[in-house]
């Protein structure tokens, strides 16, 4: 990250909004060392815990990826014991994926752990300043979304343009 000479030397919101993402990926990363999950495997189990079984371009929709991202997530997954496929019961060209008992297992307990650090985070914010921040982070998320829905649909217009 390049710094322009003017910048103050306190943090903004953005640094910390920053560093919040850094120290989530760092304790994903220990969570899950010595094991076969990822941010990414670990993304198809929660979508499966709270949307239940699923077809793997449902998935694929769901989580923004592509047919053939989803495809090796869930190979890994299926190779890991995670998840199983089963055909769909009227479309003989799909696949249906739904967590195993194990992962059903796994994910219960990462529901308990997200529920008891949700609680320790906001312990560090006064309860009457709870809401605010809630609808703080809501409009920075919704601004965000926004912006990169912009630039998505101006870099496609580029892109059409020139082909």
């Amino acid at each position: 990250m390049k710094y322009h000479q003017n910048m103050t030397s306190e943090p903004t919101v953005l640094d910390r909004l920053l560093e919040i993402s850094e120290l989530f990926q760092r304790d994903l990363a220990r969570a899950f060392a010595g094991t076969p999950l990822t941010p990414a495997r670990t993304r198809v189990l929660w979508e499966l815990q709270h949307g239940g079984p699923s077809t793997q371009q449902a998935l694929a929709t769901r989580l923004e990826v592509s047919a053939r991202n989803i495809t090796g997530l869930v190979d890994a997954l299926e190779a890991a014991g995670y998840v199983a496929r089963s055909p769909h019961p009227s479309d003989r060209r799909a696949t249906i994926v739904s967590l195993s008992p194990s992962a059903r297992r796994l994910m219960q307990t990462m529901q308990q752990e997200h529920a008891e650090l949700t609680a320790e985070l906001l312990g560090a914010v006064a309860e009457a300043d709870r809401p605010a921040l809630a609808r703080g982070v809501d409009a920075i998320a919704a601004r965000l979304r926004e912006l990169i829905a912009a630039e998505e649909a101006r870099t496609a217009d580029r892109e059409a343009a020139g082909a």
